[in-house]
């Protein structure tokens, strides 16, 4: 269902089938721009199957993606992180050799060619954006800091700035809050909330209360396909999502 607000990313009558089972079908999602839109659902329901489509990790068997009016349908990975869809994994995925400053650093545009590699230098440009981003997720004392020394909620949060260093339009979440303490979770969504002020975000998660923070609209999957979808008002009173995930 179309908002008034303008879709940044289109999606229809996706599916992908494996060994014949269909994994994701028939899926219909659009996400409006500066929004927050969650897809919760079992275990096995297709969520993160989902984003490995959008992303060009899985090769979809019917329908399309498309991102600002242009097909992302047989794009290769690293070209859809260029034209701007950045995605984070369950598992946070930094170096913790480095510090928070040099996670930052590496993720930073300039150096996604081999000429940017080699010519890669350290400008103050670059410099103020890593300490913008370190202040926007909560680790600006931190850029000394060896990632691999950080709480596991922070390892989180720097990964979600390696993301924002890179300035996607729109960032892919898988259950960003596992593993998470309540005052963790909370600061998340405020992070989110914040992010989401000039970016589109899709967040796959579980934890119906972080949910209830963070969403703008909900989307619920049940055995690859949409079960229902709404605020999360509305689909916490579906009796078939009660039925089918809430309930148990």
């Amino acid at each position: 269902m179309k908002t008034e607000h303008d879709i940044v990313l289109e999606i229809e009558d996706l599916g992908v089938s494996f060994d014949g089972f269909k994994a994701v079908d028939g899926f219909n999602f659009y996400l409006a721009s500066n929004h927050v839109h969650v897809i919760i659902g079992p275990n096995g329901a297709g969520k993160t199957t989902v984003l490995d489509l959008i992303c060009g990790k899985t090769a979809a068997t019917s329908g399309s993606v498309k991102f600002k009016g242009k097909e992302l349908r047989g794009r290769k990975e690293f070209k859809i992180v260029r034209d701007g869809i950045g995605r984070k994994f369950q598992n946070p995925s930094i170096y913790e050799n480095l510090t928070v400053f040099e996670n930052l650093e590496l993720s930073h545009p300039t150096g996604r060619t081999v000429m940017g590699c080699l010519l890669f230098r350290r400008t103050d440009e670059i410099r103020k954006q890593c300490e913008s981003v370190a202040a926007k997720i909560g680790l600006a004392d931190k850029l000394d800091t060896e990632a691999g020394i950080l709480s596991h909620g922070q390892k989180q949060w720097l990964e979600i700035g390696m993301l924002l260093t890179q300035d996607p339009e729109v960032i892919m979440l898988d259950e960003p809050v596992a593993g998470m303490s309540v005052r963790e979770r909370t600061e998340t969504a405020a992070l989110i909330r914040e992010i989401s002020k000039d970016r589109s975000i899709i967040v796959i998660e579980h934890d119906m209360e972080f949910v209830r923070d963070i969403a703008d609209r909900v989307t619920v999957m049940h055995l690859g396909k949409i079960l229902a979808e709404g605020s999360m008002e509305d689909v916490s009173n579906n009796p078939k999502v009660i039925e089918v995930y809430i309930g148990h």
